[in-house]
């Protein structure tokens, strides 16, 4: 269950702190009264702390503004939600690999790196004792858009960290699918053009599952704030960040 946020504020909201290379910080309180730290890195890309654990997703060094991850501390799991240049670097990966690390990614990923586990729309995993992975569809759905992010390809990922469900949605538009997502505490959905969802998607996608917090990413030049704006009175709070 959602205990709400670590705050210097009185009321409600988030503590923005830094990691690693000033990245914003978002902080989560778990059912055990810890946190789950979730660095906002850019784009597709985050990195998750849980009572010490690693978790990265999509890490990438070189797209966008560039990124030392020999700062970071090494993973213990590390996420691919599909193959593209955004969101899938080897280099990267193995400059975050230690002995140990939990490797999962997509067929085609391992089709190219040849190690991990490949994990499908559908697949659980327990990761340990209170975190739990289960792999959602992420594609698209607009008839001239199906090329980028065809079904069954991609993976969204759906991580409950002692209690706190985050959906990191991947590349894909506002699919039927997400209208199973139950108790999502914390979502990052992608919003641009013309490769994951339009504003009008995003909103629709939100009102599918209602998130108790929802950070649009992966969104370039679109401007996210008409989601904020629509979403006011919805019980979802919508928090813009440096996530281009």
């Amino acid at each position: 269950m959602f205990k709400g946020i670590i705050l210097t504020m009185a009321l409600m909201g988030v503590t923005s702190v830094c990691r690693a290379q000033e990245y914003d910080v978002e902080s989560f309180t778990t059912n055990s009264g810890k946190t789950v730290d979730i660095t906002l890195i850019k784009h597709g890309t985050l990195a998750l702390n849980y009572d010490g654990m690693e978790i990265h997703v999509d890490p990438v060094a070189d797209y966008g503004k560039k990124t030392d991850y020999t700062k970071f501390p090494k993973a213990d799991v590390i996420l691919i939600t599909h193959e593209h240049r955004d969101h899938f670097d080897s280099n990267t990966i193995h400059t975050l690999m230690k002995e140990g690390t939990v490797l999962y990614l997509t067929q085609r990923c391992f089709d190219e790196l040849k190690e991990g586990e490949v994990l499908k729309n559908g697949d659980r995993r327990k990761i340990n004792d209170v975190i739990m992975l289960d792999v959602v569809p992420a594609y698209n759905t607009t008839p001239d858009h199906l090329q980028f992010h065809p079904k069954g390809v991609g993976n969204g990922y759906v991580l409950t960290i002692d209690g706190v469900r985050i959906y990191i949605a991947g590349d894909t538009e506002d699919i039927p699918e997400m209208s199973h997502l139950k108790n999502i505490d914390v979502a990052f959905l992608p919003v641009n053009q013309p490769y994951t969802m339009t504003v009008d998607q995003a909103v629709h996608a939100a009102e599918m599952f209602s998130p108790k917090v929802l950070y649009p990413y992966h969104f370039g030049q679109t401007d996210v704030n008409p989601i904020q704006t629509r979403l006011e009175n919805s019980g979802t709070e919508v928090r813009i960040r440096a996530m281009q």
